[in-house]
């Protein structure tokens, strides 16, 4: 075997063994996270009488008027967002989004929860938790269990709304049914449930850490990227400008740009590293979902 064969065998391990452990992990968070929303809701929300918002919400809202099996409705109600996931994203996503769905409603169907608590304040937080973080989790092993996501982002496409504008109208028109149909405090306990579960999805999906990636155009970017190297312990990436329009007029003068990533914690501190570098430098901030590799994991070198 020549050395070329041998290292497209290498490689060809390598992914292969890549693609069993993603395979791993995915099928470990969406089991986790069918197991956590099956708990909040059979525990909390449905022995209540509780709402949500989302795909979930209307499945819940349809079983209190209706009084039709909520494992039936949280399949069919997905049904045409598992097609929309199919031909927007990929095959993948919507094989794996029917499984964690159809999970779902097996445990609802025959897997028993104790109800944990008849206190109402208990029920919209901890139900919202468990339901939210079944969620994020999906999301993490590459699914989603509600599929208002995957309509946000397919109308977004075909709007001018953004994702969150669709999440919000959607949701809107939820509680204002459930305040109509039911009553106004059934309404706000949902919009309670629903703020909960929006805020464990993100913590769930992005961290208990937010990432903020920082880009910095100073003439004098060395002395800054030392900063950011030696007294915060955190790396930056090198990217060559040229000046254009400034404080001074037109310019002509090529410059080092540093970009780095750094946590929202550390934020001031380098605001603070830059201040007394080049209290005049251009700085940009921008939010970060996620990030991978580097050396944004490692701890600070010191303060």
């Amino acid at each position: 075997m020549s050395s070329a064969e041998r290292l497209h065998e290498l490689k060809a391990n390598r992914n292969r063994r890549i693609g069993v452990i993603r395979t791993v992990k995915d099928t470990l968070f969406i089991s986790l996270g069918v197991l956590s929303a099956a708990f909040g809701l059979k525990g909390f929300l449905l022995p209540n009488n509780f709402l949500d918002g989302g795909v979930m919400g209307i499945s819940l809202l349809t079983n209190l008027l209706t009084k039709i099996e909520l494992s039936y409705l949280v399949v069919l109600l997905n049904i045409p967002f598992i097609i929309i996931g199919y031909t927007q994203v990929s095959q993948k996503f919507a094989f794996k989004t029917l499984a964690a769905i159809a999970g779902l409603a097996v445990c609802l169907a025959l897997v028993e929860f104790p109800a944990i608590t008849n206190d109402r304040l208990l029920i919209a937080f901890f139900g919202g938790f468990f339901l939210g973080c079944g969620i994020g989790l999906s999301i993490r092993g590459g699914s989603v269990i509600d599929g208002t996501e995957v309509l946000a982002i397919y109308t977004s496409r075909k709007t001018t709304l953004t994702v969150g504008d669709i999440i919000l109208i959607l949701n809107i028109l939820i509680f204002s049914v459930a305040a109509y149909l039911i009553n106004i405090e059934v309404a706000l306990y949902a919009i309670l449930t629903y703020l909960v579960a929006s805020k464990t999805v993100d913590f769930v999906v992005h961290g208990i850490e937010e990432y903020t990636s920082v880009m910095i155009v100073s003439e004098k970017s060395m002395e800054i990227k030392d900063a950011i190297t030696e007294k915060m312990g955190r790396g930056v990436t090198i990217l060559k400008g040229k000046s254009g329009y400034g404080k001074t007029g037109h310019r002509e003068k090529d410059l080092d740009v540093i970009f780095s990533v750094i946590t929202r914690l550390e934020l001031q501190k380098l605001k603070t590293e830059i201040a007394k570098i080049d209290p005049g430098a251009f700085v940009v901030e921008n939010s970060v979902n996620d990030i991978k590799g580097g050396m944004i994991k490692k701890r600070p070198l010191h303060d």
